[in-house]
């Protein structure tokens, strides 16, 4: 088998490329920044209670599926809109462990006063991409997510949490 040979990386095409992500990177973060600043809550939070509504009654196990993170971030995003009283959560007569959360009217409020898209800038602008240019974003992120050894359970944490 014949050895891969690695041409030489452009500098400048690695510094457009970076020049990308943090465009990227600062419009995630300006649209989260203008969210808290409008409501008081922070992005995820808000995109959860966007779920609560959509979806009344849903678990814990629903907002996590939802919003593709970790079942005990999901638990802590909901604590936060319980004790600002934004949703109830009620437990299920016949199995205590499961809740079922609901919004209040002050959640309502709160999702009335932002334009959206509640769960981020990002994720609606991937999901207007063609599978096929997802794919291989997926895939050469991937190769960059190696180069970098990160961890990639840091994939359940919500953006606007970083």
């Amino acid at each position: 088998m014949k050895p891969v040979v690695q041409t030489p990386v452009d500098p400048a095409s690695a510094a457009q490329v970076l020049r990308r992500f943090r465009v990227v990177f600062n419009a995630v973060r300006s649209h989260f920044q203008q969210v808290e600043k409008l409501v008081g809550l922070g992005g995820a939070q808000v995109w959860a209670l966007s779920v609560v509504r959509d979806h009344p009654g849903i678990g814990m196990g629903g907002i996590a599926k939802n919003l593709d993170i970790h079942q005990s971030t999901a638990s802590n995003l909901i604590k936060t809109l319980l004790r600002k009283e934004l949703i109830i959560l009620s437990r299920s007569s016949g199995d205590r462990r499961n809740v079922h959360l609901d919004i209040l009217p002050a959640g309502l409020a709160v999702l009335g006063r932002v334009s959206g898209p509640f769960e981020g800038v990002l994720p609606l602008a991937l999901g207007k991409l063609p599978q096929q240019t997802l794919q291989r974003l997926d895939h050469d992120l991937g190769q960059l997510i190696g180069l970098l050894k990160a961890d990639e359970e840091a994939g359940g944490i919500p953006l606007a949490e970083l």
